[in-house]
């Protein structure tokens, strides 16, 4: 399977000694460049590198919905895309190429390039209130939840990545990807579902770790109104989602899920 590699290790368990082949996701730099000039370097799980690209490219203003953008991949000798060449016309830059950053964002970070606080406000407003009034059912959103997991398929076998999955208001799966950093799987979705034309049906999302501020921030950039988590939510994103008019549901496991956020009229 691609994104994943196979890697010797020795197991001691209750005594003994085994040795042991074990399914591992690979992490690999990526460099997105901007009409030849670097940009940013990425730690990513190889695939999907145009929608990650895409989608990071989008969240960070640099390119809305209908800018035209092709890419210019660069492999290395193992045949993985090291370098991604993002070609845009001049005059359709967006303000957040002037927003430089670092040239390493790490797979569990995705703004620890920004080089100040400014840099992570968005400079919109809140969700429209019509794009946030569709009561879900608790029982439809689990079952949204459990088509991700079943669908993980790198997480089945190396137990180390992130999946997210996109879905429309009546819970038809638009899209899931996979990666080894969060924010990662959440530039591929989104940068797939531009490419599809689809972003405007994603309602709701549904996410496999904790919620940061970044994925909140994300979600909104791509005005989809709904997320929902496995794991925890820390405070900054919660307050960003009462803030942007996002629903919130995190410690959603085992039958149970807690909303944090713009949950009464939302909520069956």
């Amino acid at each position: 399977m691609k994104g994943i590699s196979n890697y010797e290790g020795i197991l001691f368990k209750e005594g003994s000694i085994t040795k042991v082949v074990d399914p591992l996701t690979i992490e690999h730099a990526l460099q997105i460049d901007i009409n030849g000039k670097a940009f940013t370097v990425v730690m990513q799980t190889p695939g999907d590198e145009i929608d990650l690209a895409t989608g990071l490219l989008f969240a960070e203003d640099v390119i809305n919905k209908n800018t035209s953008i092709s890419f210019e991949p660069h492999l290395n000798k193992n045949g993985l895309i090291e370098r991604l060449d993002a070609i845009i016309p001049k005059d359709q830059i967006g303000d957040g190429y002037l927003s430089t950053r670092s040239l390493l964002s790490v797979s569990s970070c995705g703004i620890c390039g920004k080089q100040s606080l400014d840099d992570l406000q968005i400079q919109e407003g809140k969700l429209a209130a019509d794009s946030n009034n569709h009561q879900w059912k608790i029982a439809d959103l689990f079952k949204m939840q459990q088509h991700m997991i079943e669908n993980q398929l790198n997480f089945q076998e190396t137990g180390g990545c992130h999946g997210v999955a996109a879905f429309t208001i009546n819970g038809e799966i638009l899209g899931l990807k996979e990666d080894i950093g969060r924010h990662n799987a959440v530039d591929k979705l989104v940068g797939s579902l531009i490419r599809s034309n689809d972003l405007a049906k994603a309602k709701i999302i549904t996410f496999s770790g904790r919620l940061s501020y970044e994925i909140v921030s994300k979600a909104f950039r791509a005005k989809i109104p709904t997320i929902m988590a496995v794991s925890a939510p820390s405070s900054l994103a919660i307050d960003f989602a009462k803030e942007y008019g996002i629903t919130l549901l995190a410690f959603s496991r085992n039958g149970k899920t807690t909303c944090y956020s713009n949950c009464k009229k939302n909520l069956l």
